[in-house]
């Protein structure tokens, strides 16, 4: 639980106080005087008597007791100052902006340590150190620009960089959002990301608490806890959006199996996202324009009403969203007639509605009431109107506004004029407290993303039953790396995952033995090395003895083999089914079209175990390569639904066996009524 004395403190000291306010010490102060903070502020200085009209202390011995304190000071001096405040003080909260810590040494680091252990035993909370500070409606302890307009309803914003926090405010604020709180936690010491996502779902309140939370994360730490809460406010009426950056190169590692290189650590960041229901982005305006729409009532269907005086924007519109799954549906009753007759002769009312140039705010007014009250097909309503700079459009937003007000669907203003009528959208804005759209294609886009993110996934999803007894007996019995094709086979038996039936052997006699009695086509390959094909290890349709000994033998010789792997062909769909170990993240379950394209295609969707059956079928169903398995051209469809139970199994074993860190069902063979797979690969790290 995040101390009370950090969130609403009755005194406030600032040490390293200054009256030069282009430094940290002296912005964070003047901040804290220009807030909304009616408690006691201190300062301590050892070279003045006063700052910036405050009483200024010559060391921290000398204040009184004091609820939090914000540090603007040399690194070397903190654990000290930490240790007089907590100890003597009793002070519970502080913010750290100082940097040179555990981001520049490992000799800043054990200060670190030593300020966390200090804070830590006081039950203190602590944000930073090395960050612009923490701001609330409470009051302002940051020493970063621009301070934003504090609302209770506003936007609960935790930020791994405090730059990269100036930048998202200004193009929110610019557009008119409001803040609740801004948690820039830096290097996160104590408090993180994940730490205050937990302190706001144990504090929420359905009537209180902010119902939309931003975050700018550059690393995720605790992703389970990250999980948890996120998905648990999400469930409680929130709505979350996130950049997680640093994706490019995160998972760029070697790796011996499909699974290890398609199961990257930003594909991990985006199951973990996707599971919780949080609304992933990619830069700054789509964050904004994401919060900017969860910051209006939420938009019950995908048809969209697009009303507009200006064609261009409009069709460019209209694309982005069809292209993205939301519907522009065509409007054609005689409601809609009766609308035409409201409207300047040329106008259009089949979806974009269109005014013309010419259309005027009482016209506007009409629409939007047709659109609530006659239209049923639609279930929000973008209005894009701007001005060529002929007119003001005062009336307009006035009853953009005013119909906001009492609307039964949302409407999202898209504004695009800023220089021509830039007092009137000033007005919307500060006055008015909207929000507007500037531009239509980044609101298409990160409307359809809102609608497009799933649900929180359940915390305890339904899994098949498995054999957990069987599993863990393997498990047990095996060694680390990867585990001989035997032990692979019980467990696909305990987990009910059908798997080919091959006999494993080092002898030809063995080999031709086995054809004799099953019969052809034969499938007979190398066990040993890991990529069968590259290395010739793989002979198919083999249909005479004559072949089996003769590519036996060519078999057994290759590097590594120590045996080799003969069965009767099958036939079906090649899938792949895959899991890996991720740090932190635990197992994460990949699956799509299988054989060769994996890696050439990618067509992979990867979620988090514990997988269910439900969850895997929504994702088979945005797979690129759906159509496939649904069967074209007369190609024989696969059973969709064993598929995604098949996933959901795999899911089952890995969370009943966590030992197991990479495994590849690649190919998956699926018809209509079976799916078998024919090559198996686990390996094991106990």
């Amino acid at each position: 639980m995040i101390n009370l004395k950090l969130l609403n403190p009755k005194s406030i000291a600032v040490i390293g106080a200054s009256n030069d306010t282009t430094k940290p010490g002296g912005t964070v102060l003047r901040n804290l005087l220009n807030s909304q903070f009616k408690g006691e502020v201190y300062a301590v200085n050892p070279k003045e008597a006063q700052v910036q009209g405050v009483k200024c202390y010559t060391k921290v011995e000398d204040l009184p007791q004091t609820d939090c304190a914000i540090l603007a000071i040399a690194a070397k001096y903190c654990p000290s100052t930490v240790n007089v405040l907590a100890l003597q003080k009793e002070t519970g909260g502080f913010i750290i902006l100082s940097a040179g810590f555990s981001e520049e040494s490992q000799e800043g680091a054990l200060l670190e340590k030593e300020i966390v252990d200090t804070i830590n035993s006081v039950k203190g909370s602590l944000i930073g150190p090395n960050c612009t500070g923490f701001l609330n409606v409470n009051y302002c302890g940051a020493f970063d620009a621009p301070i934003p307009l504090l609302h209770p309803q506003g936007i609960e914003f935790i930020t791994g960089s405090g730059a990269t926090a100036v930048f998202i405010k200004e193009y929110g604020i610019t557009n008119g959002l409001t803040f609740r709180s801004v948690w820039a936690v830096g290097n996160s010491a104590q408090l993180g990301i994940e730490d205050v996502l937990e302190h706001l779902d144990d504090t929420f309140d359905p009537f209180t608490s902010s119902k939309v939370i931003m975050l700018y994360m550059e690393n995720v730490k605790k992703p389970q806890k990250l999980l948890k809460h996120s998905a648990s406010l999400i469930r409680k009426g929130c709505k979350i959006a996130a950049i997680k950056s640093g994706n490019s190169s995160a998972g760029s590692r070697a790796a011996s199996s499909h699974t290890g290189a398609l199961a990257t650590s930003d594909v991990a960041v985006d199951a973990l996202l996707r599971k919780a229901g949080i609304v992933r982005c990619h830069n700054r305006e789509e964050l904004t324009t994401v919060c900017a729409i969860f910051m209006h009532p939420p938009v019950k269907g995908k048809n969209i009403a697009i009303i507009t005086h200006a064609g261009g924007p409009a069709v460019m519109l209209t694309d982005v969203l069809s292209l993205n799954g939301l519907n522009v549906p065509h409007i054609e009753d005689a409601a809609a007639e009766e609308l035409l007759t409201k409207l300047f002769p040329g106008s259009s009312v089949s979806n974009p509605i269109d005014c013309l140039a010419t259309g005027t705010a009482e016209q506007l007014g009409t629409i939007i009431d047709y659109c609530n009250d006659k239209f049923d097909n639609i279930d929000a309503m973008c209005i894009i109107f701007g001005s060529p700079g002929l007119f003001s459009n005062w009336e307009v937003y006035r009853v953009i506004d005013e119909k906001m007000k009492t609307s039964k669907k949302p409407i999202f203003p898209i504004l695009p004029s800023i220089i021509n009528v830039k007092e009137e959208i000033d007005d919307f804005i500060h006055n008015k407290h909207r929000i507007n759209f500037p531009e239509e294609c980044v609101f298409g886009n990160a409307l359809s993303k809102v609608l497009n993110t799933p649900a929180p996934q359940p915390e305890n999803p339904q899994l098949p039953a498995i054999d957990l007894q069987a599993i863990r007996q393997v498990i047990d019995e095996c060694e680390e790396g990867y585990i001989s094709l035997s032990h692979i086979r019980r467990l696909m038996d305990a987990a009910g995952i059908d798997i080919k039936k091959e006999v494993e052997t080092a002898s030809v006699e063995e080999a031709i033995d086995y054809a004799r009695k099953n019969g052809y086509p034969l499938v007979m390959k190398v066990v040993g090395p890991v990529h069968k094909s590259d290395i010739g290890g793989v002979v198919l349709n083999i249909k005479d003895e004559e072949t089996v000994r003769r590519e036996f033998n060519r078999l057994i010789k290759i590097k590594d083999t120590y045996a080799v792997e003969i069965y009767k062909m099958l036939f079906g769909t090649e899938l792949f089914i895959g899991a890996s170990k991720e740090a932190d993240f635990g197992n994460q379950v990949l699956f799509g079209l299988g054989g060769i394209f994996i890696e050439v295609l990618k067509d992979v969707k990867a979620v988090l175990a514990p997988v269910s059956k439900e969850e895997a079928m929504s994702l088979i169903t945005q797979l690129k390569g759906y159509k496939i398995l649904q069967g074209v051209r007369g190609q024989e469809p696969v059973n969709i639904e064993l598929f995604a139970e098949t996933v959901a199994r795999v899911s089952a074993l890995v969370t009943a066996a966590p030992e197991i860190v990479e495994m590849d069902l690649n190919p998956l063979l699926g018809t209509s009524t079976s799916l078998t797979a024919v090559d198996a690969r686990i390996r094991v790290k106990k």
